[in-house]
């Protein structure tokens, strides 16, 4: 059975003692729920986990969290607390056969009046058909299902298998939680840690809300022979930061780019350099942000600022033409251009409506007075007849309606009244007062 790895308190009574000495982490495993660090929204007083227990009515969980904030040890507790026999298997190890033993086992143990819950470390790895496997057994009553999963349940798990779980996010570990654990460490070790103030901030910070790689690192530091206490820049030539958590092909991709981009949209040049700067350093394509960039240009800002997409453009060739890292710097400067720039959705808002009538009308054909008659037949047909050239009149605008007959005349673009879309409101209005005054005149 795969080991559990979400270690985030005092020794536990639930293990058995293994040979030989065990890692620092293991050591640190919690006895008890309330001894689960950082998740008091699920397991403190009014939690909802904690509510289930009370009412005695544990219900099939998905747990949704990134690694190390104690899913493992929680879907543990909760078996033990509740009363039911626990079974683990990983959807990295295991196949439908695997399956099949752990619920002809659980269906044995059913019928003798003892319920089972089965935990599923990674449940998204599990495809389709093995997903819809758990369905009739959790129907039944046979297992109670704990699944965990560092992915979103709504992309990564089947939409029958939701609805018969619930879904309870864990959140990333805080400082104060981290602190916690380092804490514990110290007491179980009798060591302090050999850091300045300043260096132990750094070590939270360099586990990145991990609590399993918290532990880790302090169990190398507290391996160090005797010495002066190690400083920041001490304590970064001894250990490597965790890398922080970024798929370009997942949901965290989703998050960054979305946080970028309503950061831009919101005027707030330093959260976007920020959150630009978590994508680099998750080793996101800067293509692909040069191109939500360029959309960007023209979405939230448009005519309001007419130089925001050349700049995004002239970004993006910067960068193709310079690569990373400095080609990186053009995006940068791009970000901070278009963020700084006065905001209109008016063009995206437009183009929209445009669309909707467009679908609406069908096909409607345009006025005949501004089609061209290259053909005597079209001449006589009446293309082209009555057309006015807007150049030929005293305002350079003729008034002409270019919408179908029988149309009527929408009104797609409303520029905002902030940047450049000022100017062009002004231009409108004079032209629709002329256009009145033509029609009427």
């Amino acid at each position: 059975m795969p080991q559990d790895n979400d270690l985030f308190g005092p020794p536990a009574a639930v293990q058995p003692p293994s040979a030989g000495p065990r890692p620092l982490a293991e050591r640190l495993r919690p006895r008890a729920l309330s001894e689960v660090v950082g998740q008091d929204h699920l397991l403190g007083p009014q939690g909802s986990l904690t509510g289930m227990l009370t009412r005695g009515s544990l219900a099939s969980l998905i747990l949704w969290g990134p690694p190390g904030v104690g899913k493992t040890t929680i879907a543990r507790l909760l078996a033990e607390a509740a009363g039911l026999q626990f079974r683990q298997i990983s959807a990295v190890f295991s196949g439908v056969a695997d399956l099949k033993k752990v619920f002809d086992e659980a269906a044995r143990l059913h019928r003798a009046g003892q319920s089972t819950l089965l935990f599923v470390d990674e449940i998204h790895r599990f495809n389709r058909a093995q997903q819809d496997a758990f369905l009739p057994v959790v129907e039944a009553g046979i297992v109670t299902l704990i699944g965990a999963t560092t992915e979103n349940p709504s992309f990564a798990l089947n939409g029958a298998l939701l609805s018969r779980a619930q879904v309870f996010v864990l959140r990333r570990l805080d400082d104060a939680a981290m602190e916690q654990l380092l804490a514990r460490a110290e007491a179980e070790t009798g060591q302090s840690l050999p850091l300045t103030p300043a260096a132990r901030a750094a070590l939270r910070a360099m586990a990145d809300g991990d609590g399993r790689a918290l532990l880790n690192m302090a169990e190398q530091l507290f391996a160090l022979p005797p010495a002066a206490d190690l400083d920041e820049a001490a304590l970064g030539q001894l250990l490597s930061r965790r890398a922080a958590l970024y798929d370009r092909d997942r949901e965290e991709h989703y998050n960054l780019i979305s946080a970028l981009h309503k950061s831009m949209r919101g005027s707030d040049p330093d959260a976007a350099l920020y959150w630009l700067a978590r994508m680099f350093a998750g080793g996101e394509d800067p293509r692909y942000i040069a191109r939500r960039v360029t959309r960007f240009a023209s979405e939230d800002i448009g005519l309001a600022d007419p130089q925001a997409l050349p700049q995004a453009l002239a970004a993006w060739e910067a960068y193709e033409r310079l690569g990373s890292p400095e080609g990186e710097i053009c995006i940068a400067q791009a970000v901070l251009y278009l963020a700084t720039a006065p905001k209109s959705n008016a063009v995206y808002k437009a183009i929209g409506a445009a669309g909707r009538a467009a679908r609406e009308t069908g096909s409607l054909m345009p006025p005949m007075n501004i089609l061209n008659a290259p053909t005597k037949l079209m001449k006589n047909l009446g293309y082209g007849q009555g057309y006015q050239y807007d150049h030929d009149t005293d305002e350079g605008f003729s008034g002409d309606n270019y919408f179908p007959e029988g149309m009527g005349r929408p009104d797609f673009y409303r520029p905002a009244k902030r940047g450049f879309e000022r100017e062009i409101s002004r231009r409108l209005a004079y032209w629709a007062k002329l256009r009145e005054e033509k029609q009427h005149g």
